[in-house]
């Protein structure tokens, strides 16, 4: 049978634990064993990685873009998603009627083409014809479907692989996902992510083994504190069987 345990006595135990946590912090023996053996922190990518971030983003143009390869083209992009963000957020544009504002003014210019052919002497055909490819539905309704389909294959992978730190990361991730989404509206979430999916990668790139050194001290500190308080506290806890004879 366990000993008794008082709310006084688990108190105690959580405020050493967590005194001992902070010294340790403060004495700099993470980062001081991260930085002794720098091999650890090249081995322990984030997520596992192996491989360079190019590679592992689809190592195409859309990786070029997310990584900045090209400037002009990634500052483009993040330009026009702004541009919309703001038309739609702040100038309280709904999708419809800039639709159909736009779709009127092309209607204008080519009743404006077609009227000043007839001045100029030129032909009906030399009027230029708008007209969207079929193959681009096609592309972007395969892309989409596949980057959901790697979606749900990643996160299925993370919650049966067994590997605790990726799950603790990609829940935590989720889980701020919500709260900016409680946060925000839809096409801010959208914009937001859009965004940093155009900034994160590239940052992350230039500072990788900084970044993989701070989570790998993070989850090392963390997976420390568990383990002292559930040697501490949680492991001597009355369990059901416990209670229930206690109250027979």
């Amino acid at each position: 049978m366990p000993e008794n345990i008082t709310s006084e006595n688990l108190l105690n135990n959580i405020m050493e634990t967590l005194a001992e946590g902070v010294h340790k912090q403060k004495s700099g023996s993470f980062f001081e064993e991260e930085i002794s053996n720098p091999v650890v922190c090249k081995l322990n990518r984030l997520f596992g990685r192996q491989e360079p971030v190019h590679k592992v983003l689809g190592g195409g143009k859309s990786a070029d873009v997310l990584l900045w390869r090209n400037k002009k083209i990634s500052a483009g992009v993040i330009g026009g998603a702004t541009a919309l963000w703001f038309i739609f957020e702040w100038l309280n544009y709904n999708f419809l009627p800039l639709v159909c504002f736009g779709m009127a003014l092309g209607m204008l210019g080519q009743f404006l083409w077609s009227k000043a052919s007839g001045f100029t002497n030129r032909s009906s055909s030399e009027i230029p014809k708008i007209q969207v490819p079929e193959e681009w539905f096609v592309n972007i309704a395969v892309t989409v479907g596949r980057e959901v389909n790697r979606t749900l294959r990643f996160l299925q992978k993370i919650a049966c692989g067994g590997n605790l730190k990726e799950f603790v990361l990609v829940v935590s991730g989720l889980v701020v996902s919500a709260m900016i989404g409680t946060w925000c509206n839809f096409l801010t979430v959208i914009y937001i992510g859009f965004v940093a999916a155009h900034t994160l990668p590239v940052l992350y790139e230039k500072y990788e083994d900084e970044v993989d050194g701070f989570v790998e001290n993070l989850l090392g500190s963390m997976t420390h504190h568990y383990k002292k308080i559930d040697a501490r506290v949680l492991s001597k806890m009355p369990t059901r069987k416990y209670w229930g004879k206690k109250h027979e």
